[in-house]
């Protein structure tokens, strides 16, 4: 069993759940708050961010993007044609351009945005960055969402999945920051029929359920975050 230490609504955590879904692999789940600072945690990760997986024959391994390249290392060849990282070399660079961009510019421009203003502040205190969400902020995200969700809609339209002809990295990337801010209701599905439907294929694999059974005291889920025909 690993342990992972994450936020239910860190959209890096949940991409590494997913990826544990797909491969089976147990999680022990601590959750982490990591504006908190704690020593103990900045012990596994001096950059105090989520996620952070331990292994107990391995060091402590830090961050989304790494966790997910030791699980395919560690795993990937076993998984055979379930493999989420593809074997040629053209294939996996694309894989990695896509995780990027979700992992860094989607979640810059979007995910980190919304999440941090509506949920994490609700629970910082003054000292750590708390307070009222701020209005711009929100603002300028939800208007970034859409060219995002523009270009997964021409992935989807020129592609079975995104990153090639079956489900990879790059999938479970994009569906895990839009999971989190789907579950605020801050994604605009209506406006790309082809970026809803290839979510809506992802968000029916077994490795999801987990992340649409959990709820957040005080703010209700959107109606379409746990409905699998949206």
């Amino acid at each position: 069993m690993f342990t992972l230490f994450h936020h239910p609504f860190c959209p890096h955590s949940r991409f590494i759940r997913l990826i544990a879904g797909e491969y089976g692999l147990e999680l022990k789940l601590v959750e982490e708050r990591s504006w908190e600072r704690r020593e103990a945690f900045l012990l596994l990760n001096a950059a105090g961010t989520t996620p952070v997986l331990v292994d107990d024959e391995q060091p402590p391994i830090p961050g989304g993007a790494i966790i997910a390249e030791y699980i395919d290392e560690a795993y990937g060849a076993e998984m055979g044609p379930k493999r989420l990282m593809p074997e040629t070399i053209a294939e996996r660079v694309e894989v990695r351009r896509l995780m990027a961009w979700f992992n860094e510019k989607f979640f810059e421009e979007v995910s980190h945005p919304l999440v941090t203003e509506r949920i994490y502040k609700r629970f910082m205190s003054e000292g750590n960055g708390g307070g009222p969400p701020s209005p711009d902020v929100m603002r300028a995200a939800k208007a970034n969402v859409r060219y995002h969700l523009a270009y997964i809609g021409w992935l989807a339209q020129t592609r079975n999945f995104l990153a090639g002809d079956r489900p990879t990295y790059a999938d479970l990337a994009a569906a895990a920051h839009l999971s989190a801010i789907d579950y605020l209701g801050d994604v605009p599905w209506s406006e790309d029929d082809a970026a809803k439907a290839w979510y809506a294929r992802v968000k029916s694999r077994p490795s999801f359920r987990p992340l649409l059974s959990e709820w957040l005291a005080g703010v209700p889920a959107s109606r379409t975050y746990v409905d699998l025909d949206f």
